[in-house]
């Protein structure tokens, strides 16, 4: 996202010498995106950022996937994940896999405690916080996350997770690509334009560098290798502190953006998914429904009509309110539904009376659609309901 920002001290021409109070000089780092072909910034370290001592291999938890066969709708219940609650727990090492494929993993996580320092090789992290809150000590500096924040740390971002007082609920988005704001709501140079639901000032960046001290610090690195998932893990550890930015500045860095700074677009009859739409990777899009005004047309029926998405699957995470679209299915806060490509979805029946003559909705929810099938993670079927797919005829064949 081409939006600039500067913070710290940094040399007045880029690839310059730049020292120290000791006369020593401080390492330029170029941290960019698709080779040296897009968005990038440079971080200036006192140390060598580079300069690794060991590295061991890090065993991740279950990756692996099955395929949704036969095609079924389903309802995962994410809040039964994690019974025991949040002690124990962080948000790097104890995700569990919901849904996943080649471009995209949905995990979700209940935690109170520090996480490791981690960096994600793969792609792009989303991460939306449903409860809590938390603390992202970040290579750029701190990010405060609150409910209803998406966290959004770029791919290689050595960051860590401090939750709350409360602990934190995390519904994880990882991409194997970037993940940014829709290009339609951008100008050609990366301003947002008038008609778009957000702009630069929704979004907050760190304000100031974080410097840490230490000797001998253990990063856990996911990238890219061999195996079923495609995915490995390592244990490196850093000769001096990753956190030693004195300054940086460029159009890569994490941000946080709050659901409710998501201005939403209504019409006089129903608008489709893409008006909820507040990010994209590649081969997939996020959106968000929000509490709104609904449809005004004096026939209007404000839940959605059945739709088939021959081309993606829909991903939907209840966060808050009530969404009346599913009532009547068992969903509720907490809830994924998930609609496979091929499969015609909508509301359930008593649903579209009930929803006549209705002028706001009350709901927020998360929604993922991907262009590839979503296969089903260890965490996806251990709270699979079993029975959601049969709710729109009242009963399953004997």
């Amino acid at each position: 996202m081409a939006y600039y920002r500067q913070l710290g001290e940094v040399p007045p021409k880029r690839h310059t010498q730049f020292r120290r109070p000791d006369g020593g000089l401080y390492y330029e780092e170029l941290m960019g995106e698709e080779g040296f072909s897009s968005d990038s910034s440079l971080l200036y370290h006192s140390g060598v950022p580079s300069a690794i001592v060991d590295s061991q291999v890090w065993e991740l938890p279950d990756l692996g996937t099955v395929a949704n066969h036969p095609l079924t709708p389903r309802h995962l219940k994410l809040h039964d994940l994690f019974g025991a609650g949040a002690a124990g727990n962080n948000v790097v090492e104890h995700r569990r896999l919901v849904l996943g494929n080649g471009d995209v993993r949905i995990s979700y996580v209940v935690a109170a405690e520090v996480s490791p320092y981690y960096r994600n090789a793969i792609g792009d992290e989303c991460v939306y916080i449903e409860k809590g809150s938390a603390t992202v000590e970040t290579v750029f500096g701190v990010l405060q996350a609150r409910e209803g924040d998406y966290v959004l740390i770029p791919r290689a971002t050595t960051h860590r997770w401090l939750p709350g007082p409360d602990g934190v609920h995390a519904y994880c988005i990882e991409a194997n690509s970037h993940i940014a704001p829709p290009k339609r709501y951008l100008s050609r140079y990366g301003q947002f334009l008038e008609h778009a639901p957000y702009c630069e000032r929704d979004l907050h960046a760190p304000a100031e560098p974080f410097i840490a001290e230490g000797n001998d610090v253990e990063v856990l690195v996911k990238h890219r290798g061999h195996g079923p998932s495609g995915i490995v893990g390592s244990r490196m550890t850093y000769a001096t502190h990753p956190f030693d930015v004195v300054g940086w500045d460029g159009c890569l860095y994490p941000y946080t953006f709050n659901v409710s700074g998501f201005e939403p677009i209504t019409g006089r009859i129903h608008q489709p998914p893409p008006v909820h739409q507040v990010f994209e990777g590649y081969n997939f899009v996020i959106c968000n429904f929000v509490p709104r005004k609904v449809d005004y047309h004096p026939l209007s029926v404000p839940v959605p009509y059945y739709h088939s998405n021959v081309d993606s699957d829909e991903v939907m995470f209840y966060c808050g309110g009530d969404y009346e679209a599913r009532k009547g299915s068992g969903i509720g806060l907490g809830s994924i539904s998930l609609h496979p490509g091929g499969y015609a979805h909508g509301p359930q029946p008593s649903a579209i009376e009930a929803s006549l003559g209705a002028e706001r909705f009350e709901e927020l929810a998360v929604m993922v659609d991907t262009f590839r099938p979503l296969e089903l993670g260890e965490g996806g079927r251990a709270v699979d309901d079993g029975v959601y797919a049969w709710t729109w005829a009242g009963r399953h064949r004997e």
